[in-house]
């Protein structure tokens, strides 16, 4: 059983939800991610999904792309990611580190030597955000044969035959976009979440996650009433841009405790 999979598994048995944070790595200070994804961690995370700075993040909202342009202005690279990654493990193996970007990171870094030196740094799963599922068996076989998740995204627009292809080849979680558009837009609709969560769960027999457009407690709340987990990114990634080094893992520890009350509240 993965990381992932565990994971899921002991929540499953607690009755409780998985709170997921996302943050791009390197920002906005680069020697502070580790310490960050500590804070997290500590805060009440269950995993921890870590971006890979990209120059052009279509699927995500200003917060994100300013988030990834500072880190590439920083020097992050998959080099550093995957370093960020093998030294938060010197002190954690039990957080499920997931990577969330692009294909073009991985396909100039070189798919196979990607898969291998993730696994080798501790990472449990990838969600490439511009692999649609219908082309991605090439890569997620190779994933999942070296241990890896891989990981999808569904969307209010996806069809049943989208569902039905993430369900053949997805493992640890499935990420439901519940607005329409990038990141950070938008007003969350959980009415039409719990709509659309019955028809996912009809294909997909993985846990489902719901982001975009959580932002506090109450919406976190409102999301883990229905869902398996909640992902929340933007909001983070605002907070911690406007910390000092001295202020940034305490203040994203601080907001991962709150919204983890407000989850096992439920």
């Amino acid at each position: 059983m993965s990381r992932i999979a565990a994971t899921f598994e002991a929540l499953k048995r607690a009755k409780r939800k998985a709170l997921i944070p996302y943050i791009c790595a390197g920002d906005p200070i680069p020697d502070a991610t580790v310490d960050v994804m500590h804070a997290l961690a500590k805060g009440g995370a269950d995993v921890i999904e870590l971006g890979v700075p990209f120059s052009d993040p279509m699927a995500d909202g200003p917060v994100i792309q300013k988030a990834s342009e500072r880190a590439l202005a920083n020097g992050i690279g998959m080099t550093q990611v995957l370093d960020y990654v093998r030294t938060f493990r010197q002190d954690d193996a039990r957080t499920p580190v997931v990577l969330m970007g692009y294909a073009n990171p991985i396909e100039r870094y070189g798919v196979p030597r990607f898969i291998a030196d993730t696994r080798a740094a501790g990472v449990d799963g990838v969600l490439v955000v511009d692999y649609p599922p219908e082309e991605a068996e090439a890569f997620a076989g190779p994933l999942k044969a070296a241990g890896l998740d891989p990981i999808f995204l569904l969307a209010p627009t996806s069809t049943d035959e989208r569902m039905a292809a993430v369900g053949r080849i997805a493992s640890g979680y499935v990420y439901y976009v519940s607005l329409k558009g990038v990141t950070g837009a938008g007003h969350l609709d959980t009415a039409a979440v719990a709509t659309m969560l019955p028809r996912i769960r009809a294909q997909v027999s993985v846990p489902v996650g719901v982001g975009f457009g959580i932002r506090d407690a109450a919406s976190a709340q409102a999301v883990g009433r229905v869902a398996d987990a909640v992902v929340i990114g933007s909001r983070l990634v605002q907070i911690m841009e406007t910390q000092k080094r001295d202020t940034l893992a305490p203040a994203a520890q601080a907001f991962m405790a709150e919204i983890r009350a407000a989850l096992d509240a439920l």
